[in-house]
């Protein structure tokens, strides 16, 4: 299986990398279904306890929110590559740089970030046609999340990190504290006390926040070489410079997707609450189907990262053709979906419009997921090679500039039940360019980053 030492920080240089790949991928996967799990939960409370209006502002809170903390995400993805990179390199002074680096910038930008999300809540609501009857609400739930985003950005840093250094186990501890916490406090805050979609996004705010202390403490007391200094004001520029190389167009192509989604979300919203509560609904099942190609493909980024810094481009090879062909036979099965679909959104509303659109919802997208899944596999790959500038070009190509306007030709021409497949043409675009990209060769050019170091 390769080198691993006691505290869980693993080596993928040497050994299977089938086995390194799915040994990293697993807990990022039960750690993922239980994220999932909790924003499931969210929904169900309120959808059976508070109404659709309701479920509809927590459907429209999460693309707001993933944009909100997307420029973190990338920080957070830059800095596992070059974290990776450098480990695999056997450098880890450079490490211990690159983990203070980090958590200067988070610090000195995390109040601002909040304060202009704050200050975009009612523009983006505007942005999204959020009608009358579930703006209150939508607004409530995002004005609170957003003033507690510096949980979730501490959370994936702290992740971010552990990533590097080939350790998913520790993230899935953070996780799953975090999510038992959200699933008691929405039962006690909407159930109990009645609290509705203030409750929800009260559960959300309280358990990230904790999980990202907890990650603080956790790791500081167990990997002493990495310990987290908040407060240490160690800042590598040039090496900031390498993190944010990567990082930044990660960032942006995460923003700009949540961007786009939330235009789609506009369009969703014109056909009333149930419509948009049918599309909480169905991404969160389609999302849950995604974990395991998300999760290996977040393993692969890594795997990619630690064996270009060792120079092994054999194991790059085959590690990421392993990667892609459980992928695809994942999504092959996950067609199941389809049939399943009246069952799965009745669970989370008995309201027949609701059931009707979210069905559609999966009949639409889910014969196209495995063109999804060798494009997102074969991006995060590039991308632990240092390449991060082409899958930032490939995704705001085909999920905005195609995707969305594909969106709004079918719901135009066809109605609301054919929308969804402008999401596969986009697909499909995408699809392509990867694959063409990836078969040129040209992502290898960056080579290792610890060459410099």
């Amino acid at each position: 299986m390769g080198k691993s030492d006691s505290g869980g920080l693993r080596n993928m240089t040497g050994g299977s990398p089938a086995g390194h790949i799915f040994y990293f991928a697993l807990p990022l996967l039960l750690g993922s279904f239980l994220q999932q799990l909790y924003n499931m939960v969210d929904s169900w409370v309120v959808g059976n306890y508070a109404g659709d209006a309701s479920l509809a502002a927590v459907g429209v809170g999460y693309p707001v929110i993933f944009m909100f903390t997307s420029l973190f995400m990338g920080l957070s993805g830059g800095g596992t590559v070059v974290i990776a990179q450098f480990y695999g390199a056997g450098n880890m002074e450079r490490v211990r740089d690159a983990v203070d680096t980090v958590y200067t910038a988070f610090m000195a930008s995390a109040i601002p970030i909040t304060l202009l999300a704050l200050g975009l809540v009612k523009p983006v609501l505007l942005l999204m046609q959020v009608r009358a009857d579930a703006w209150a609400e939508s607004w409530l739930y995002l004005t609170v999340v957003s003033a507690g985003l510096v949980g979730a950005i501490g959370y994936n840093l702290n992740a971010g990190i552990l990533g590097g250094l080939g350790n998913s186990r520790t993230t899935l501890l953070f996780l799953a504290i975090s999510s038992v916490m959200n699933i008691v406090l929405d039962l006690v805050f909407v159930l109990g006390l009645g609290m509705g979609v203030l409750g929800v996004a009260l559960g959300t705010i309280i358990s990230q926040a904790f999980s990202w202390l907890f990650g603080l403490f956790y790791i500081n007391r167990r990997y002493p070489a990495i310990a987290i200094r908040p407060f240490c004001r160690r800042f590598d520029r040039a090496l900031f410079r390498q993190i944010m190389g990567i990082g930044l167009p990660a960032g942006i192509q995460m923003s700009l997707v949540a961007l786009g989604a939330m235009v789609v979300m506009s369009k969703i919203n014109s056909f009333g609450k149930e419509f948009a509560a049918a599309y909480n609904v169905g991404s969160k099942l389609d999302s849950l189907a995604f974990l395991p190609v998300q999760s290996l493909s977040n393993a692969v980024t890594a795997f990619v990262g630690q064996n270009t810094g060792a120079k092994r481009p054999d194991r790059v090879r085959r590690g990421i053709r392993m990667t892609v062909a459980a992928s695809v036979v994942w999504s092959a099965v996950m067609l199941v979906l389809i049939p399943l679909g009246p069952t799965l959104v009745g669970f989370f509303s008995d309201t027949p419009a609701v059931i009707h659109s979210g069905t559609v919802y999966l009949r639409c997208i889910m014969p196209f997921y495995v063109l999804f899944s060798v494009m997102f596999c074969l991006n995060n790959a590039m991308r632990g090679a240092g390449d991060s500038l082409f899958p930032m070009l490939d995704v705001i190509f085909s999920l905005i500039l195609v995707r969305v306007p594909a969106v709004y030709w079918f719901a135009d021409h066809y109605g609301p039940d054919y929308m969804y497949y402008g999401v596969g043409v986009g697909w499909c675009v995408g699809f392509t360019l990867s694959v063409v990209y990836y078969l040129s060769g040209r992502w290898k050019r960056k080579g290792s980053l610890a060459d410099g170091a």
